[in-house]
């Protein structure tokens, strides 16, 4: 009888064996597919956030922890008196202010005006229809910098040199930093919404205009998030226009005075330097600490608000279409 029932439970462990089997190998499969992908994703985000935690790093350092080759992210002693000389030097708020007006100024105008020329071209066709959208993927494909001095001569006619004129009016019209671009995001969303809610709209009585206010406007959100960020990241970071158009310092943006910052701090290091000894050589006095300070300070805005609408970028970007669907 004992000798049945051992005989029994090891043709039961027999079966059994070939599904244990299975499910081990499957879980060590997941175990090492999950430590590779996170491998690989945290590799991936230590190439993006490298340079970042680089400036953090020696934005934070003495002048001797940066000449030293042995500290490499951590110094002997954190000192955040760099930040405060360039804060200074910068006159960092009235760089900020002056960066807000521009950068926020023309996202809130491109978001109503390049919303109205995309919703124009997704949903009506109107006379030469072809030709104004090649004339859009036109100004699109243009490089700024080949149109730069007919629009100087003309701001500076107008007397728009060292306002913020040149970058707020265009903004109004469709045009701008970028505002091609925006409409082509525009149009792609708008074309995405089903045509029984305009039609709907028109059985109540609503006009075009009332029904692209009313109705199709507020369903923008997902692409007014993108424009309104990719606009305020590309005025805040831009310095090829501002360098054209704002001639005084009282009217330069944060990226004009990191630059000013940057040339005054090197200037700075080699006087210092000529004044080393030969002897000296590999102890020359370096400024970069405090040029990454001027950095970070001038990239917080932006970071500190995409902070705040991550969420909606990311799900923006998906529901806009600019991720291939």
């Amino acid at each position: 009888m004992a000798n049945a029932q051992l005989t029994d439970k090891v043709k039961i462990s027999d079966k059994l064996d070939p599904a244990l089997r299975f499910q081990a190998i499957k879980r060590s499969k997941n175990i090492i597919g999950t430590i590779f992908f996170y491998f690989i994703l945290l590799s991936l985000s230590f190439v993006f956030l490298y340079p970042l935690l680089y400036m953090i790093s020696k934005s934070l350092m003495q002048s001797w922890d940066v000449a030293d080759a042995t500290v490499r992210w951590i110094p002997h002693e954190f000192n955040i008196h760099n930040y405060k000389v360039a804060f200074t030097a910068m006159k960092y708020w009235q760089g900020f202010m002056n960066s807000s007006i521009i950068s926020f100024g023309s996202a809130a105008l491109q978001i109503i005006s390049c919303s109205l020329i995309g919703y124009g071209f997704a949903r009506y066709r109107f006379p030469l229809y072809g030709l104004w959208f090649v004339l859009l993927i036109f100004t699109f494909l243009v490089p700024p910098q080949t149109i730069v001095v007919p629009l100087y001569m003309f701001f500076s006619e107008l007397g728009w040199i060292n306002t913020h004129l040149p970058f707020i009016v265009p903004a109004a019209f469709g045009h701008g930093l970028q505002g091609s671009l925006f409409i082509l995001i525009f149009i792609q969303f708008y074309r995405q919404l089903p045509k029984v809610l305009e039609e709907a709209a028109r059985i109540d009585g609503a006009g075009a205009f009332r029904t692209y206010w009313q109705i199709m406007f507020p369903l923008g959100k997902p692409a007014m998030v993108t424009v309104f960020l990719f606009s305020i990241v590309w005025h805040w970071n831009d310095n090829f226009q501002p360098s054209l158009y704002l001639r005084l310092p009282p009217f330069y943006n944060l990226a004009q005075r990191m630059n000013g910052f940057y040339g005054q701090a090197t200037m700075t290091a080699d006087q210092m330097g000529a004044s080393v000894s030969s002897s000296a050589i590999g102890m020359a006095p370096t400024v970069m600490n405090q040029m990454m300070a001027g950095v970070v300070l001038s990239i917080i805005p932006i970071l500190i608000l995409y902070l705040f609408v991550q969420r909606n970028f990311v799900e923006s970007v998906e529901r806009a279409g600019i991720a291939g669907e």
